[in-house]
């Protein structure tokens, strides 16, 4: 079926001259509002407009343009059907055979910080979500296009066969519109169930209904296991640093664990203000170093905590990758790297590993970012929703409860371990100085056991250092595990029952002792 008449009209004008002077090449008649009329006109583009076409004008400085019976009939119309064929006839209307519609930009206008609640209000989109849905819900007579993205491929396509595109080709782009104005719909939602929770100045942010809002940015080749289907898709509205908007420069495609294990090294590192290096496996650190100067001294402290368990692991740091850090990283096989970016000589000599992902993304720019609130898991049958970790802690909030007022070294340490603590998996235990973890205990049914698991991998290096907990020790079994250790101060929580057991046994120990009155249990 060739397309004999179109609608446009756009508010992102990106490429529609282009492709509608190619549909002008094609005799096709075209229909457009007023703003995309007069774009048109000055580039010699002739054209009617809504009003002489509907014979109604444009009223209430534009809000009704296109909401008129001529428009919907023409787009609503079965032309299988001959009643409905003879109806357009007895009203003088003429069909339309595709409609090229994007819609006011709602969400760019509510990111804008001097937005006001009139603004987001004039920019929600009647006419243009009504042209979209109607043309989408007859697509086997109606082509519908909201993507400029679309315009070649489409064109394209008509190009090989005669002006018509397939019933495949309409479905997959009347799929798209209905993804288009589901999403817009979502995104007005949200902003006025925020507005209205802001006016009453309540700090709950859970909508009664809460909706997704992810595209695809591509298939993986699985998911977890070989067996499983996988992909990963971006959320277009958060512009914090993030794996969706990291740049590939090298390497074979990233799978579905490789995403997973970079976002908790990308989350850990941002952490950290000074050159910091971060080593992760299987979504937990195995190493973070970190010094005042220098990069390449970083990795080195990171790797030199659990060099066995990096094996196969990903890297994320902070600073460039220079050639004599490349050469470093080289030496140990890593799954992935990601920094904000590799000079030349590094990328050359990495690049050499044919199945190492390099990954460049620049967060560390002066400019600040507002950070993602929200975070979510999956359960069968429904949805966790919480508010993301983003709590800190200064060492002027901590409670010093055994030992005098904290040295500088111990105080730069119990701050390195209490960051890191906070990303790995409960019941978390991180022992470090203060450049690098010394070892770490994830992932244990009970909290004892994870302090003999970093006591285990610190591998008798603990004299001096300190000991993080991501939550209270329930009894002083895991304080008494310390004896000999030489651990020089322990930083948790607190907040259990038995504080005064746990309390008295630092005592007994000599181990300095702080409360943060904040838990970080990652599961």
């Amino acid at each position: 079926m060739k397309v004999l008449r179109a609608l446009i009209s756009v508010s992102n004008k990106e490429g529609i001259v282009e492709f509608v002077k190619v549909l002008r090449k094609r005799k096709i008649e075209i229909i457009s509002t007023d703003g995309t009329a007069r774009l048109l006109e000055e580039h010699n583009v002739k054209v009617m407009s809504v009003s002489d076409y509907t014979g109604f004008p444009e009223i209430l400085d534009g809000r009704v343009k296109t909401l008129h019976p001529k428009i919907y009939g023409a787009l609503l119309a079965k032309q299988s059907e001959l009643d409905q064929i003879e109806k357009l006839k007895e009203f003088g209307i003429s069909k339309i055979d595709m409609v090229v519609v994007n819609l006011y930009p709602f969400e760019a206008t509510i990111a804008k910080p001097e937005c006001t609640l009139a603004d987001a209000i004039e920019n929600i989109d009647i006419g243009g979500v009504s042209l979209l849905r109607a043309a989408s819900k007859n697509y086997r007579d109606v082509i519908v296009i909201t993507d400029p993205k679309d315009y070649s491929l489409i064109l394209e396509e008509m190009n090989k066969n005669d002006g018509e595109l397939s019933q495949e080709t309409r479905m997959r782009l009347a799929v798209k519109a209905f993804s288009v104005t589901s999403t817009y719909d979502r995104h007005i939602g949200n902003y006025l169930y925020q507005y209205t929770l802001d006016r009453k100045d309540t700090a709950k942010a859970f909508p009664p209904a809460f909706h997704l809002r992810y595209r695809k940015l591509k298939d993986l080749r699985y998911g977890e296991n070989p067996h499983q289907e996988g992909a990963f898709y971006m959320d277009d509205t958060v512009f914090e640093p993030s794996l969706a908007r990291a740049e590939q420069v090298a390497g074979k495609e990233l799978s579905f664990n490789n995403i997973y294990d970079l976002n908790s090294g990308l989350e850990l590192v941002k952490e950290f203000e000074e050159p910091t290096s971060v080593i992760i496996k299987h979504a937990n650190p195995s190493g973070v170093g970190r010094d005042k100067n220098e990069i390449v001294k970083s990795f080195q402290r990171a790797l030199e905590c659990d060099p066995t368990s990096a094996f196969g692991g990903i890297v994320v740091m902070n600073r460039e990758v220079t050639e004599k850090l490349a050469e470093e990283l080289s030496a140990v096989f890593f799954e992935a790297i990601l920094a904000p970016a590799f000079d030349k000589k590094a990328l050359a000599i990495l690049s050499k590993k044919k199945n190492l992902r390099l990954l460049a993304l620049n967060f560390m720019g002066p400019a600040p970012y507002t950070k993602e609130k929200i975070d979510f898991k999956k359960v069968v049958g429904g949805l966790l929703v919480q508010h993301r970790d983003l709590k800190s802690c200064s060492p002027k909030e901590w409670k010093v409860v055994v030992g005098e007022s904290l040295t500088q070294p111990l105080q730069e340490a119990l701050e390195l371990a209490w960051k890191v603590v906070k990303h790995v998996k409960s019941n978390a235990i991180v022992i470090a100085n203060g450049t690098q973890t010394l070892g770490m205990g994830a992932g244990q049914m009970s909290r004892i056991e994870s302090v003999k698991l970093a006591l285990q991998k610190a591998q008798g290096k603990t004299k001096g250092a300190v000991l993080a907990s991501d939550a209270f020790f329930p009894f002083r079994d895991s304080i008494d595990c310390l004896e000999g250790s030489g651990i020089a101060a322990l930083i948790q929580p607190g907040g259990s029952i038995r504080d005064e057991e746990v309390i008295q046994a630092a005592k007994e120990k000599n181990i300095s002792m702080v409360f943060t009155n904040i838990r970080h249990f990652k599961h």
